[in-house]
């Protein structure tokens, strides 16, 4: 699971606003960032679906394969997209669709476990989304210095918390208030969520401002690569926190 975004780091556009820096083609716009994020998310829901109907057809055993590598697929692709900018549009679809393997995989254990859980976690997903978008849009939400700094910051403590516990995991240490179905395992994984949410405003704030200094047109799908990387850590974090409740 993504616990990071460093695809946000604005740092990125800080060469594409330097005075006299010039790019031939065309620069990158909000629509047509947006316009690949839905082309990104149409790629995830597909390969989703297929190890979906795959799983449904031949047991939850048949999710491993994919959820293991669409996982490791998909941090691969990750670290050569945000090393390789430039790479975005061919690499950005190659990520969607291994995560989209990942993600139908996961989906589908938990749904045979909790009916419906799905279902929930994808209107949450898109109900945040909508909201955090709305929020930045009227201003309720203003990405400045001191919010990105505590957002960031943020992000990068549940980052470490959960690379420690991965490691303890190996060493057969568990840590339950990480992932236990108590009331402190909920109440982190509230916060989480809310951290995600916020990561959001982050990524919209990132398209603007890359639109506003003409980055190249490529970044436009780095820009929507960043944003399913928040998605599809929002949507894993929702549905365990569900699957928490579901516990109970």
């Amino acid at each position: 699971m993504k616990s990071t975004n460093p695809a946000l780091n604005t740092k990125v556009l800080e060469q594409f606003g330097r005075t006299g820096q010039v790019y031939s083609g065309e620069a990158m716009t909000v629509e047509g960032a947006i316009n690949k994020t839905a082309f990104l998310t149409f790629l995830l829901v597909v390969s989703a679906t297929w190890v979906w109907s795959q799983v449904m057809h031949g047991g939850v055993e048949t999710a491993i394969p994919w959820m293991i590598g669409g996982l490791i697929g998909g941090f691969i692709t990750a670290l050569v997209t945000i090393f390789k900018k430039e790479w975005a549009p061919i690499s950005a679809p190659v990520y969607a669709a291994l995560e989209g393997l990942a993600i139908g995989g996961i989906s589908a254990v938990l749904e045979a476990q909790y009916h419906g859980i799905v279902l929930q976690a994808v209107a949450l997903t898109f109900g945040t989304l909508i909201c955090m978008l709305v929020a930045y849009r009227t201003g309720l939400i203003k990405v400045t210095d001191k919010f990105r700094m505590v957002v960031v910051a943020a992000t990068g403590a549940i980052a470490l918390v959960y690379l420690v516990t991965m490691v303890l995991s190996f060493f057969h240490v568990n840590v339950p208030f990480v992932f236990g179905g108590g009331t402190i395992g909920i109440i982190v994984s509230l916060v989480v969520v809310v951290v995600a949410a916020l990561n959001l405003a982050l990524n919209f704030d990132f398209i603007e401002q890359g639109a506003g200094v003409g980055a190249p047109k490529y970044m436009e799908w780095y820009a929507a690569f960043g944003l399913m990387v928040t998605l599809v850590w929002l949507y894993l974090e929702l549905i365990r926190l569900l699957s928490k409740l579901r516990q109970r």
